[in-house]
Parts: structure tokens; C-alpha cells; sequence
């Protein structure tokens, strides 16, 4: 099933899956597969955020406003479904039933040849060590949350939502795909007041 993604910058990307949108991101994201899941989504969104991202999609008109959060979602799904549909016939001709990718801004179709999935993999295991062995760029998101989840008991759910102003889904997001990419091993587990927190095993 396709899965989007939005990031901090409101970019929206298409995915094969949800498993291939956590795997290529480094950033923290929110995702969505229908047009329920984004109202779902918009509803926690201030209104400018939501003005940004439909003004940010190409060829579209800009406004000012919604009418509500619903109504930016079902506009916003409508156009990427249109953007996704433009980008169908450039990745036939580059990669015969090749998948692509349809990104919302900017916003360009992308063709992912049938090889991809593997060369991807010993590349992204290269950037996964290499930023391990750099560390994450200091004062950058993911450094604050390692810094979290390097105590002792590590960091609540609620915590990393409070100081990085995060939702629960992004948190999730940011564990099952930047922090797997760049090499660290989380450990999931429920504390004793049964919060559930993460915590970097050494």
C-alpha cells in the first residue's frame, strides 16, 4: 500500500510502503496511506502549517486559509493523487513496471528501477556506519533525543513528545527509521508506572 510521508519541512513523499518510507528517511516524519489518516493528521495542526503545505505543492493556487482542517486534508490528498498520477508515464519509460515516487514540494516523479532495493541496501549500511561513527551533528534533533535515550532509564514517550513537540506517531517514526539508519539499537519497553519509554542499549 502506498504510504506518504510528511516531513518537519512539509514535503510530501510516496512510498512502495511503510517499511520503505522508514527505511529512506533520516528525518523525523508523519505518515498516512488515506485520506482519513491525513484528517486525522491535520486535525492536531495549527492552520498556518496547513496553509504552508497546499501553498508549497506545484501548480496549485495559493490561499490563505481553510475552512477547517478537513477540507485542507481533502484538497491536499486530491492534488497528490494527481501528482502521483503525472509521475505514472515518466517512470514507465525510464523502468519498465518500475515504482515510483511522487514528491509534493517540490514535487517530482521518480523512477526506482527493479535493481534499486538491493544496491540501496550496502549504501545505506556505509551512511548508517559513517554517521555512527561521527555521531549525530550537535544540537541537531537526533542528538538531543540520543542524549535522552543515553540515561540510565532512558526516555518516555511522553517525554521526547513534550521536548522535541513531537506527536506519538512521529516519535514512533523517528525510532523505527532515523535512529535504525543511523545505527543505534533502541530498546522499546513499558516502565514501571507502564509509560512506554526507549532507551539506547550500549
Amino acid at each position: 500500500m502506498t504510504t506518504y510521508t510528511i516531513d518537519a519541512e512539509n514535503t510530501i513523499t510516496a512510498f512502495g510502503s511503510a517499511e520503505e518510507a522508514a527505511a529512506a528517511s533520516t528525518t523525523p516524519f508523519d505518515s498516512f496511506a488515506n485520506p482519513k489518516q491525513l484528517a486525522e493528521l491535520f486535525a492536531g495542526w495549527p492552520a498556518e502549517r496547513l496553509v504552508t503545505t497546499w501553498n508549497s505543492l506545484p501548480g496549485v493556487e495559493p490561499v490563505k486559509g481553510f475552512k477547517n482542517a478537513k477540507t485542507a486534508a481533502s484538497r491536499i490528498w486530491e492534488r497528490i493523487q494527481s501528482l502521483a498520477e503525472a509521475a505514472k508515464p515518466k517512470a514507465d519509460k525510464n523502468a519498465k513496471g518500475g515504482a515510483q515516487a511522487a514528491k509534493g514540494a517540490p514535487a517530482k516523479g521518480k523512477a526506482t528501477k527493479k535493481a534499486t532495493p538491493t544496491k540501496k541496501a550496502p549504501t545505506a549500511k556505509k551512511a548508517a556506519k559513517a554517521e555512527e561513527a561521527a555521531g549525530p551533528r550537535e544540537g541537531s534533533k537526533t542528538a538531543q533525543v540520543v542524549a535522552m535515550l543515553q540515561r540510565k532509564n532512558g526516555a518516555t514517550l511522553t517525554e521526547i513528545m513534550e521536548k522535541m513537540s513531537w506527536q506519538r506517531h512521529t516519535v514512533r517514526g523517528f525510532m523505527a527509521g532515523a535512529m535504525k539508519k543511523a545505527g543505534y539499537t533502541v530498546e522499546s519497553f513499558k516502565s514501571d508506572k507502564g509509560e512506554r519509554t526507549y532507551r539506547i542499549n550500549a
